[in-house]
């Protein structure tokens, strides 16, 4: 696995882009903005975003120091 793919930077990255998707479709859904079927959409690729980050986390701290 490549190094910067599981560097800090990144793996924090992908927390803060998974975050955003899932803050504008509650604050969009709530304004009626998009419909429940869009907001789910959102929170979908949001919620996908930070489980990679979750994971890449993990096999970060599986790797030797």
């Amino acid at each position: 696995m490549p190094e910067w793919l599981i560097a800090k930077e990144v793996v924090v990255g992908l927390a803060i882009l998974g975050a955003l998707p899932s803050t504008v479709a509650s604050v969009l859904q709530a304004r009626g903005n998009i419909s429940a079927a869009r907001a789910r959409q959102l929170n979908l690729l949001g919620y996908g975003l930070m489980g990679l980050s979750m994971a890449l986390f993990i096999v970060a701290g599986f790797q030797p120091r």
